[in-house]
């Protein structure tokens, strides 16, 4: 897995991953402190580092990501750690439109395409 803090190449990211996903990397993302851990094998493993490194447990969200593709095929707000019904999300989706930006501004920021 990979911590993101400053802008990084998806690119570079995806040619080095770790798992064996043909497609896609999955990630979980701080949207306080505008942090990433991608490239793990499940959304908990990403979000137990976030975790670690000093992140709220309420301002984590998770999330896959296509490098391959562009929006709107490019993320996928989807994950078993997106079930926050005290948050008023009641599915494995991200449904908050306004979250939905959040993460993509956060990830269009650190994941450099090229």
């Amino acid at each position: 897995m990979i911590f993101i803090d400053k802008p990084v190449s998806l690119n570079e990211i995806w040619n080095n991953r770790k798992t064996t996903y043909s497609e896609m990397l999955k990630f979980a993302v701080d949207i306080e402190n505008e942090w990433i851990v991608i490239d793990g094998e499940m959304h908990a493993d990403c979000e137990t580092l976030l975790l670690e490194k000093g992140s709220k447990q309420e301002n984590i969200w998770g999330a896959n990501l296509y490098p391959r593709n562009d929006e709107p095929d490019f993320l996928e707000f989807t994950s078993f750690i997106n079930l926050r019904p005290s948050l008023n999300n009641q599915s494995m989706d991200i449904q908050s439109s306004e979250l939905r930006n959040s993460i993509r501004n956060i990830v269009n920021k650190l994941l450099i395409k090229e």
